[in-house]
């Protein structure tokens, strides 16, 4: 048995080689494709469950939303109530699946540019325990809504601090020149404050910011969040409330390339932000990728190889992150182990697109042939969920493995599940 290097940051711990052959969570490769089928995401349980206790470690008198945009499932909604996070969700359908988990509805943070208005009544009527507001029309929406039902909502304001964070432009969030949030430098985030205290069922428990995501540099959430400490002592002197609460969001970046900078750690981002906001305020961070993406593989079988390509039985509909954001992958041979001279391949998939391309210049061994299993890590954030059906193609199965034993979490669809849309 031979174990992945620590330094190869991209696989779950328990990766390792028994045969030549890729395990994770005790479970071979071959095994996982024959009973589940490829393509596939191969999650491991004890690495997501170490990623949360991690954050939970980091924030002990703060709370840890886990950003449900990443990856969601009701297991994995179970447990990270088991663990004690709490949960981020920016849509009805991410709520809806947040209920059917069982999380306790004041351990939900609902978020969204443009909730509708079914979207937060759904949201009050359950009884989530923030609502955080990200336009005037909200403010009004929510007023209409509480006054009523006779409730009082708790809820935060987003914030643009006007940090522009070292990321892909579309994974920048907190600028003035994006859709999320109310400026502070144009006066929109101190009149929301005005609006929201102006509801008498509407509790103003916090502010939020949220900056981007895919971020290393832990100085742009260190400007943040000076921005936001100063901002809420403007509404305190304004305002005469307390700001008992920031919410910094998430985007904590990850390595999805071996010998790539290693991810920031959770206790090193929360030194950063205690150092920046005053004892007794409580923060709150929001990590999604940097729990997800790591603890999972995505496992497919190679059906062609020509030239230089190798054509994989999925592609951009189940990973479109190559090409929307020109995201970078590694990949493995996981079925067995190669006997040729490495050769540099580009694996593709089977779509009908040329930029349907999931790993650019990889080295693999010379002799792959259709029938061999390659694996790609740290496919855990933005793939399953943000997975499309491009070319009437049904989206992959999630399976969980731990201690030599493997349960599907989200099953595959079929080409039934297409049909039945049609009218």
């Amino acid at each position: 048995m031979s174990s992945y290097s620590d330094m190869d940051q991209v696989w779950p711990r328990t990766a390792c080689r028994v045969d030549g052959e890729l395990r994770i969570g005790g479970v071979g490769a071959g095994a996982l494709a024959a009973r589940f089928g490829t393509p596939v995401y191969v999650l491991d349980e004890d690495e997501f469950r170490g990623r949360c206790t991690a954050w939970t470690a980091a924030f002990p008198d703060g709370d840890v939303h886990y950003g449900g945009k990443a990856f969601l499932a009701p297991a994995l909604v179970g447990w990270l109530r088991e663990l004690g996070l709490s949960l981020d969700v920016c849509s009805g359908g991410e709520m809806a699946v947040a209920r059917l988990g069982g999380m306790p509805p004041e351990r939900v943070v609902f978020h969204g540019n443009n909730k509708s208005p079914a979207e937060l009544r759904a949201a009050v009527e359950w009884g989530v325990g923030c609502v955080v507001v990200d336009s005037f029309t909200e403010v009004e929406r929510l007023a209409e809504l509480v006054g009523t039902r006779d409730v009082r909502q708790r809820v935060m304001i987003r914030v643009k601090p006007g940090v522009d964070a070292d990321t892909h432009a579309a994974l920048a969030t907190g600028g003035e020149n994006t859709k999320f949030g109310l400026s502070i430098a144009s006066g929109e985030a101190i009149e929301a404050v005005r609006r929201v205290l102006a509801v008498p069922n509407l509790e103003l428990v916090g502010l939020h910011s949220h900056i981007g995501s895919q971020i290393f540099d832990l100085g742009s959430f260190a400007t943040a969040a000076e921005r936001m400490v100063r901002f809420s002592k403007e509404v305190e002197a304004e305002h005469g409330v307390t700001v008992g609460r920031l919410d910094l969001g998430g985007g904590l970046g990850v390595a999805y390339l071996p010998g790539e900078e290693p991810a920031p750690t959770p206790d090193r981002l929360a030194a950063v932000l205690r150092a920046a906001v005053p004892a007794g305020v409580r923060l709150a961070v929001e990590p999604g990728r940097s729990i997800a993406a790591p603890t999972t593989v995505a496992l497919y079988e190679v059906g062609t190889v020509k030239g230089r390509y190798l054509s994989v039985d999925g592609g951009m509909s189940d990973n479109p992150r190559p090409a929307t954001y020109g995201a970078a992958y590694t990949a493995s041979l996981a079925s067995r182990a190669g006997d040729a001279p490495a050769r540099t391949y580009t694996v593709v998939g089977k779509h009908c697109e040329s930029g349907d391309v999931l790993v650019h210049a990889v080295e693999l061994p010379g002799d792959v042939r259709p029938g061999d299993l390659i694996a790609i890590p740290c496919s855990g954030a933005y793939q399953r969920s943000a997975a499309g059906n491009y070319n009437q193609v049904p989206r992959p199965p999630v399976v969980a493995v731990r201690g030599g034993e493997a349960r599907t979490i989200v099953r595959r669809e079929t080409q039934e599940d297409l049909l039945r849309v049609f009218v």
